[in-house]
């Protein structure tokens, strides 16, 4: 349904990748050195290092130019740059921000930020730390900001103690975030946004191989959720791949819409793959608390490849508020989820909610070959305030504890999709037979024929995952499925019967196979 713009968003990305990225510097600047060792009198060289960052208030930066600190040391202060002196007409800003030596130096920027761009153009940051004074510690700042800037690479950062974001990009174009680890910040580990009610002034975002861990919540954000891992918000043209988030959210200071681990609202063309998000929290009383969401506002975006486990919220969300623009063309599929959703609202592993109450804000969205193992409650749930239109799901496994469905299914489209109940073999909408159930509710009928299952797949090692590395996330076989199983025969070609271009590969990165249902499709 929506899929043709991943081959264009993975193509901007590697292009910035490649021979435009700001790893090779097109300009002639000064290579500047600081050193706590150091002395400001001194002209910057290596040999004679500068010693403090407020000493570049006073320095005039040039195209080309590049900061290097001691690794090793501490550096006290705020690192601000919001202009640079003009180059050669027509040529690009360009600005390096790193380490020298062994290891990496850490920038203390006590109770304000540590790192603040403006307005320019091919920067790099990188090997640098950035530290504040904790979330409640007298710290009111995000750790990194980057705002009104493109062609930005940010790389190998670890970011923590910020009462904000770790890291905020705000209304920039083709960035590049690789190995960020964000920790103990407040309200996010790494948030990415634009200009309100515009998808458009920030564009063309990579995130790979991040870490959002530990991002407890702000305590001052009173109205709104906080304490998320990764979250991108209007904007245009996203991959976050190959990242992780876990217990964010567990000091959010109120009750209300709560966090979640990585998410996007109000944006287009994002994609979510190849990602861990695990035991993500809420407040005490507070909602959500999920592993990923595409929430309000979310057109054309797609969820593939993931694992989510012993959320306090679902593990996937669906999700449109009250005010959002209209929520349309989005896939969920080859993901897997346990035991999600034990404490909030939710009480399943995939949600859907629609606050806006209008169907004509919420609508077009396809959930196909996911896993869903809920040993502890429900596999699906619909709020009551779910209205929505075109929603299918097919070739699927939901396995809950004992009601599979929690709240209303509707009209949506159920085909090929297998359904048990641990405790009571199948129950749904208090209905304890699988057959009963389809035809009564017209579920899982094709041809007048139910092609729907009602079987325990043989999974290798269910409900026992521990698993945290993102970079061998294909290699996790806890819900393989034996040969043998049914699961494997029943699955109906969604390319062939509704255009559904189902992609290349499944959970395990192996070749799809049509016949099977749930996340990975070979043994």
């Amino acid at each position: 349904m929506i899929l043709l713009f991943c081959c264009y968003v993975y193509c901007i990305f590697f292009t910035l990748n490649g021979n435009n990225a700001p790893n090779s510097n097109p300009g002639k600047g000064h290579n500047y050195y600081f050193s706590v060792k150091g002395d400001d009198k001194n002209e910057g060289s290596m040999e004679r290092p500068l010693r403090t960052i407020a000493h570049l208030d006073v320095m005039k930066l040039s195209v080309g130019d590049s900061l290097f600190f001691k690794a090793g040391e501490i550096f006290l202060g705020n690192l601000a740059i919001d202009s640079i002196q003009p180059g050669i007409k027509g040529s690009p800003h360009f600005l390096v921000l790193t380490s020298y030596g062994h290891g990496t130096a850490t920038i203390d920027a006590e109770n304000g930020t540590a790192i603040a761009i403006n307005n320019l153009s091919f920067v790099n940051i990188n090997n640098i730390n950035c530290k504040g004074s904790g979330r409640k510690r007298g710290n009111t700042k995000s750790g990194i900001e980057i705002s009104n800037c493109h062609h930005i690479s940010i790389n190998n950062i670890e970011v923590s103690g910020f009462q904000k974001s770790g890291l905020q990009i705000y209304s920039c174009k083709n960035a590049t975030i690789n190995k960020v680890n964000a920790h103990g910040n407040g309200a996010a580990g790494i948030g990415v946004d634009g200009d309100y009610k515009s998808k458009l002034t920030t564009k063309n975002i990579y995130i790979t191989y991040c870490k959002a861990d530990n991002n407890a919540g702000d305590p001052t954000n009173l109205t709104n959720q906080s304490g998320n891992g990764i979250v991108v918000g209007h904007s245009t043209n996203v991959v976050i791949d190959h990242c992780s988030a876990t217990n964010n959210g567990w000091d959010m200071p109120r009750i209300g819409n709560g966090p979640v681990g990585i998410w996007c609202y109000e944006a287009d063309s994002v994609i979510i793959q190849h990602c861990i998000s695990y035991r993500n929290k809420t407040s005490v009383g507070g909602a959500d608390g999920g592993g990923f969401d595409l929430d309000g506002g979310v057109t054309n975006s797609i969820i593939q490849y993931c694992l989510s486990y012993d959320n306090q919220g679902s593990g996937y969300c669906i999700f449109q508020y009250w005010g959002a623009s209209p929520w349309y063309n989005n896939v969920i599929r080859f993901n897997i989820s346990e035991n999600d959703g034990l404490v909030s609202d939710s009480k399943s592993g995939l949600y859907i909610w629609n606050s806006s109450k209008d169907s004509e804000q919420f609508y077009n969205c396809d959930v196909y070959n996911n896993t869903i193992y809920n040993s502890k409650e429900a596999a699906l749930s619909f709020s009551q305030t779910s209205q929505r239109k075109n929603f299918r799901f097919f070739n699927n496994i939901f396995i809950g504890k004992d009601s599979l469905i929690r709240g209303n299914e509707g009209d949506d489209i159920f085909l090929a999709n297998n359904w048990y109940s641990i405790e009571k073999k199948f129950n749904a909408d208090g209905i304890n037979d699988f057959k009963t159930w389809a035809i009564r509710y017209n579920k899982e009928l094709m041809n007048q024929k139910i092609i729907g299952l009602n079987v325990m797949p043989t999974f290798k090692n269910p409900g026992n995952t521990t698993f945290t590395d993102v970079k061998n996330l294909i290699d996790f076989n806890n819900y393989k499925i034996n040969g043998f199983s049914p699961v494997t025969k029943y699955g109906i070609g969604l390319h062939y019967l509704f255009g559904i271009n189902v992609g290349t590969n499944d959970f395990n990165g192996e070749p799809v196979n049509k016949n099977y249902l749930g996340a990975c499709t070979h043994q």
